[in-house]
């Protein structure tokens, strides 16, 4: 026999906020396990895919480790130096920015800049508010990594967790399986498939959309001569996971740095503009439809609010449990406005009556 609905949602209940408390309290501790979870999920498809083709499981996750091992020491090496010493360039620049531009507005519109006016005092300190705030905001990442936890840890631990997990994702996925409730075991089952659909969709898409839109943005922005095209590419890939707010911010920030660096170089703005244009057209009609799909589930707004609302609770370890806590919560919604739909209290006795 079931038990109560009450009971129920009692067990639920504690569930929940045993999963709070521990983001909460031990949310630096598992810091490496959810992100080698995550790596792991990411990568069980490849690894069913060379099992298809004939190699063992653990074939297969020895290849994806080798192959991943080879492409985080390429980046190591080449693409993070780089991108670390561009962003610090950048934020170190942008006072001189703010001041080219006041000078610009002062040559070209003396009318609308006078001096101690308002908007005089405004650009005079974005620029130092910037890159004071921009340095701190770095500092604050790098520092706050190295002091919540230790990077050696994390670049040790994180792997290993990823390895086993995908290893063994098979037979722990069945295990699981094997303590469902029996009576709820086939509306558990439902909901975790339309879970993983939402997931699949969207982290495995995005992030491969977000992967190819980066690198395409770098590498051609770097291509034109821009300065901090490394970055403005990182920014712009990080961030598409937001319709067109990747496209709108990156282009333009790379266009703002292109006024400056190519003023009266028409053509090079205008191949600037062009990569961001011809990005939003690939990842409108080819990209996301091919790799994401029409129907993801996850509404940007819904998104942004779950991904604010986890990381002021939690911080950077809430911000990573984001998008799965919200795919799962909207897939339970929709689970329960269909039931709330079939129930006497949407539909009333009325309508039982005519049936």
């Amino acid at each position: 026999m079931a038990l109560p609905v009450r009971a129920q949602l009692t067990y639920w209940g504690i569930a929940a906020a045993i999963f709070a408390l521990a983001l909460w309290f031990l949310g630096n501790v598992l810091l490496p396990f959810v992100i080698g979870g995550a790596i792991a999920y990411f990568l069980d498809p490849v690894a069913d895919r060379l099992e298809r083709l004939g190699l063992s499981r653990m074939a297969a996750t020895g290849l994806i480790t080798v192959a991943s091992l080879m492409i985080f020491i390429i980046m190591a090496l080449l693409v993070i130096p780089t991108l670390l010493s561009q962003a610090v360039q950048l934020f170190n620049l942008a006072p001189a920015l703010f001041r080219d531009l006041q000078m610009f507005v002062r040559e070209q519109m003396p009318s609308v800049l006078i001096e101690g006016s308002a908007l005089h005092e405004t650009l005079l300190t974005i620029g130092e508010t910037i890159r004071s705030k921009g340095g701190e905001l770095l500092e604050t990442v790098l520092s706050s990594a190295l002091s919540v936890i230790n990077v050696v840890v994390l670049m040790v631990v994180t792997p290993v967790v990823a390895v086993y997990l995908l290893l063994d994702w098979d037979r722990m996925i069945a295990k699981i399986d094997d303590l469902l409730p029996r009576d709820h075991a086939p509306v558990i089952r439902r909901l975790a498939g339309e879970i993983d659909d939402t997931l699949a969709s969207f982290i495995r898409g995005m992030g491969t959309v977000c992967l190819i839109l980066g690198t395409y943005y770098a590498i051609a922005l770097m291509l034109v001569g821009l300065q901090f095209g490394l970055v403005v590419g990182f920014v712009a890939g990080l961030i598409t996971f937001i319709p067109y707010l990747g496209a709108l911010l990156g282009g333009a920030l790379a266009i703002g740095l292109g006024l400056f660096q190519f003023w009266g170089d028409w053509v090079s703005l205008a191949m600037v503009a062009g990569i961001f244009a011809i990005g939003q057209v690939v990842e409108g009609n080819f990209l996301t439809p091919k790799l994401v799909g029409g129907s993801v589930g996850l509404h940007p707004v819904w998104l942004l609010l779950a991904l604010s609302v986890f990381g002021a609770l939690f911080g950077f370890i809430g911000m990573l449990v984001a998008v799965p806590v919200a795919a799962s919560l909207g897939v339970i919604t929709r689970f329960g406005v269909e039931q709330y739909k079939t129930s006497l209290l949407y539909r009333g006795l009325s309508d039982q009556d005519k049936g």
